[in-house]
């Protein structure tokens, strides 16, 4: 399993933005799917956004359409979570999470994942 380490969170206004990374040595990075999953006060760990060895990104919380980006850089073994425009609803620990395989919004599915980052949208 891959050894992922997330950061970049931190405290922001809302409308500012954060760019998290998720990181790991492993060169066996380009392999793997990578998701987000995010986990408000409270609340179940839910998905945001994932993508495949092949690019492909899924969307899987629509609050998120037009104002969250996710890329990745193979050569880097690095995937990036870009959050644009941000509400204090998208206040959370935020994980990436790594598995062989297509995109799914099944935690249980995902074989690494990482300690999280949290971020704070408040005024």
């Amino acid at each position: 399993q891959l050894e992922l380490v997330e950061s970049g969170g931190g405290l922001v206004q809302p409308g500012g933005s954060l760019t998290l990374s998720c990181a790991t040595s492993e060169s066996v990075f380009g392999y793997y799917t990578i998701a987000w999953f995010r986990q408000a006060p409270g609340k179940e760990r839910e998905p945001v956004l994932c993508i495949d060895n092949k690019d492909v990104i899924t969307t899987y919380e629509d609050s998120v359409k037009g104002r969250f980006a996710v890329s990745r850089d193979n050569a880097k073994h690095t995937a990036t979570l870009q959050l644009n425009n941000l509400r204090p609803e998208d206040t959370g620990t935020y994980y990436c999470m790594g598995r062989f395989g297509p995109c799914t919004r099944r935690e249980s599915m995902f074989g690494s994942w990482g300690q999280g980052t949290q971020v704070t949208v408040s005024p």
